[in-house]
């Protein structure tokens, strides 16, 4: 399995998680879901660890950012 983090407009937003969810992929909002979960039970040493190490590839710079649609779907287009 890969992580990686995408920075999507608000107005997009959307429709990247309807998309998502047509693939079947899994979702984690930084601003949301994953800041909240520090504390959370159902967050397992396991998925900590993923998100910890998701964490430190993004800080650096160890991931695919796609900034516009453009390159989000020249992205998909290249797996």
């Amino acid at each position: 399995m890969a992580i990686m983090t995408v920075q999507i407009p608000a107005a997009q937003v959307g429709w990247f998680e309807q998309m998502v969810k047509t693939l079947g992929w899994v979702v984690s909002k930084r601003e949301s879901s994953v800041e909240s979960t520090e504390d959370s039970p159902s967050v397992t040493p396991a998925l900590r660890r993923r998100i910890n190490k998701a964490r430190k590839e993004y800080a650096e710079g160890q991931t695919i950012k796609c900034r516009t649609k453009q390159e989000m779907q020249q992205f998909f287009d290249s797996l």
